[in-house]
């Protein structure tokens, strides 16, 4: 099985004519080393070294999966899979709430997905569930991942996770901090969960796409609900 260009902090990269980004710092007047240990992803414009493992950072903007740890008078307290609280105010819901009545609408132990709206100087962050499709997420099942291995699970434009959804029939919400909800027939998600731990598990070698599609055709005729 092949694998990607692996690479250990202080590693030279070669950029072959495009520009750093992630994961990258400069290490000589025109050289540029990896400051994890990842893999090396390359397109047409940039360079990108991507680690292995690490705990989720919020950074404004991105959609998050979290499970709502404590409830105060005005406010959620979440866990979003990163060391630092994270906070959902009633006020940045689609409900209209009085104060101390947020148990009515999220219950210790539900999940959610949401947006991270701002950080603070101690790294808090404040969520918000206003936004498309934003929602308390009802039913299904939560898998967890490192949050670096997200991109190989979306795949370059969706096709990964699309890939996956179309053939199991399943509804899969990603967020960027490592976790993602499921949701369809027992069967099914079952099928699904084993083509995400592929990916989870050889996200740093060649030819995934093909190897999860051939693992999905061999599941064809379990799919319930499936036409063929």
């Amino acid at each position: 099985m092949k694998t990607r260009e692996i690479v250990l902090p202080g590693d030279e990269v070669k950029l072959e004519g495009v520009k750093p980004r992630n994961g990258l710092h400069r290490c000589g007047e025109s050289a540029f080393c990896s400051s994890y240990f990842g893999t090396v992803q390359r397109s047409e414009e940039y360079v990108d070294v991507v680690p292995f493992c690490g705990p989720y950072m919020p950074r404004r903007g991105d959609k998050v999966i979290g499970k709502v740890i404590e409830i105060g008078p005005s406010m959620w307290i979440v866990d979003i899979n990163s060391p630092y609280t994270s906070l959902l105010h009633m006020n940045d819901t689609p409900w209209r709430i009085n104060s101390g009545e947020l148990n009515r609408y999220m219950k210790v132990g539900e999940y959610l997905i949401a947006k991270v709206l701002s950080l603070n100087e101690i790294k808090e962050s404040w969520i918000t569930l206003k936004d498309v499709g934003l929602r308390k997420l009802e039913g299904g099942a939560i898998i967890s991942l490192e949050a670096p291995k997200v991109p190989r699970i979306i795949g370059k434009g969706g096709t990964m996770v699309n890939m996956i959804k179309d053939a199991t029939l399943t509804r899969i919400v990603i967020g960027q901090n490592g976790l993602i909800w499921i949701d369809g027939v027992k069967e099914n998600l079952a099928i699904a969960k084993e083509a995400i731990e592929l990916v989870k598990n050889q996200a740093h070698t060649v030819g995934l796409t093909d190897r999860v599609r051939a693992f999905l055709d061999s599941k064809k005729g379990e799919i319930i609900g499936n036409a063929e």
